[in-house]
């Protein structure tokens, strides 16, 4: 496992006062809000303040004080440290199920998970094998996640 996860972009400045709009990729942009230290270029760099606004994270980090300096990491990609994480009981990083097998309740092996797709409020999980499966990621479909035994188990319907 990465001890470090793309976490989010900076897609802008914000103020004047060097605060930084960072786009998260997680569930919710308060996640983002519980670091203390995010890296850059694989940088660290500590956070002064973090606040959800509007869907995003208006970020400041110690020593960019300035418009030119927020300027500076404006299109990075935010990084956190695996570590300094805190996930909810059963709760788990996208990054660490891209890869997995895929079997069906039989144990037969479907494919791999290739991507998760998040085109509206749910996910969907590409499974790439003999032909490509797409499976909703809810518990209907995908009955257990097994990132220590390296497989995903899911019910399929007909027409999947």
């Amino acid at each position: 496992m990465n001890e470090f996860l793309d976490c989010g972009r900076i897609v802008n400045t914000h103020g004047v006062h060097g605060e930084v709009r960072v786009v998260p990729w997680a569930d919710s942009p308060d996640f983002l809000c519980q670091f203390s230290t995010l890296y850059v270029d694989g940088s660290p760099l500590a956070v002064a303040s973090s606040r959800v606004h509007k869907g995003s994270v208006i970020a400041r980090f110690q020593g960019v004080d300035t418009v030119e300096a927020a300027m500076a990491l404006k299109g990075k990609t935010v990084r956190l440290r695996r570590a300094d994480a805190r996930l909810p009981e059963g709760a788990f990083f996208l990054a660490d199920i891209i890869g997995l097998d895929v079997v069906d309740q039989d144990g037969q092996k479907l494919g791999t998970l290739k991507e998760v797709l998040s085109p509206s409020l749910q996910q969907v999980y590409v499974v790439e094998g003999e032909r490509e499966i797409l499976i909703p990621a809810v518990p209907e479909f995908v009955l257990e996640t097994n990132i220590a035994a390296g497989y995903l188990k899911v019910r399929l319907i007909e027409g999947m």
